[in-house]
């Protein structure tokens, strides 16, 4: 009996062991299970900023589904954890620990700034990279003490990036010198916005008139425009997000302020021109227009609208792009480490997306141009793309 037990421990041993050479477990806390590799995707496919991260979703998606009908990476299919972060900073936290703890290689996402921001320390601790597509706010990928945090990466301009270059769009290719602006008090991407464009314009000649407040969720902005069509501007700034800046350009124009109106990526979505009206002279620094003949763009408008039946957006682009930007870096990298992930993000130069060519900068954000789209009878048109100095 004895000596039967010992023969069944003794199997029971070596079988452990076969197990656990053939797990694949890699560095950094990270897994590769057989022929998978464990992607982490945090998004908000649910409340109150689920039109953004819902679109960035569906392209990221697209993206990972071709990469898998491809043949995977390293010949191993991409197992994709996808969670939702109920557009709440608590949850996105929750979900970024829980897909670390799953084995994720990486974390996908947020969408917003403020739900990146509480995902960030599940992806430091465990030393997995977390690449943002749409976070845009300048403090993302830097701590309060200007240090770059190790494991995050964005493949969006920065909030500031926009505001600089639409405050040179103003200057050069508007030729205004006069202007005023009317930006969300409560937004930190609305003040990061205004910072920029306001440093930029005045150090470039211009003169800001003045600058009046609004809160998101208010409705009605017709007392402080009134202010400011008495300054009588040359062109006027209002970043913020599409639910109050379409309402702001429809009551804008209906109050006779016919100055060109400025926004950034905070408009890209089918909301704003539902709010806005058939507004025309307004211009907004994004991501990607659909109108865009570049070959890379035309190629995947076909085969998101034969995928989706619907035109993409800016948020479908990046999305997709972020797909194929994990995979450049993983190939790259040579093998299933998060750590040699990492350092292959960080050497990233020239990898070619939907939204223009990306090279991670020394704070891992991208070097990269800017699409300027213009708004003609309330539908926004590609007008040009501008390059960073």
């Amino acid at each position: 009996m004895k000596k039967r037990l010992l023969v069944i421990l003794s199997m029971a041993l070596v079988l452990s062991l076969v197990v656990g050479c053939s797990s694949g477990t890699t560095t950094g806390g990270t897994a590769s299970t057989g022929d998978t590799i464990k992607v982490g995707v945090n998004y908000e496919l649910t409340g109150a900023v689920a039109s953004y991260g819902v679109d960035l979703n569906d392209g990221l998606q697209m993206a990972l589904e071709e990469i898998n009908d491809a043949g995977g990476i390293f010949g191993k299919q991409l197992d994709i954890m996808t969670m939702d972060n109920k557009s709440s900073d608590t949850e996105s936290a929750n979900v970024s620990a829980r897909l670390a703890r799953d084995g994720a290689i990486a974390l996908l996402g947020p969408a917003t700034s403020g739900n990146t921001k509480a995902a960030i320390p599940a992806a430091n601790e465990n030393k997995i990279p977390l690449i943002s597509a749409s976070a845009t706010a300048d403090d993302i990928t830097l701590d309060t003490q200007g240090t770059v945090r190790p494991y995050v990466f964005k493949t969006c301009f920065s909030d500031s990036f926009q505001g600089v270059m639409m405050a040179e769009f103003a200057l050069n290719d508007l030729s205004f010198k006069n202007a005023a602006i009317l930006a969300d008090s409560t937004s930190d991407y609305a003040q990061g916005l205004t910072k920029a464009f306001t440093e930029t314009f005045e150090a470039s000649g211009g003169t800001i008139l003045g600058t009046e407040a609004y809160q998101a969720k208010e409705t009605d902005f017709r007392a402080v425009l009134t202010n400011i069509k008495a300054l009588n501007p040359e062109v006027l700034f209002v970043p913020g997000y599409y639910e109050e800046t379409g309402l702001i350009v429809k009551q804008a124009r209906d109050l006779g302020i016919e100055a060109p109106i400025l926004g950034a990526d905070g408009y890209e979505a089918p909301k704003f021109s539902e709010l806005a009206g058939e507004a025309n002279d307004v211009y907004y620094s994004s991501h990607y227009s659909p109108n865009d003949t570049a070959e890379s763009v035309v190629k995947f408008n076909q085969a998101f609208e034969a995928k989706n039946a619907k035109q993409p957006n800016a948020f479908n682009a990046l999305g997709y792009d972020l797909g194929y930007f994990f995979k450049d870096a993983l190939e790259r990298a040579g093998e299933v480490d998060s750590e040699k992930l990492k350092l292959a993000l960080e050497e990233t130069d020239g990898f070619e997306g939907v939204t223009g060519l990306v090279s991670i900068d020394e704070f891992h954000n991208p070097v990269k141009s800017i699409t300027i789209n213009k708004v003609v009878n309330g539908e926004p048109e590609f007008l040009k793309k501008l390059d960073p100095k």
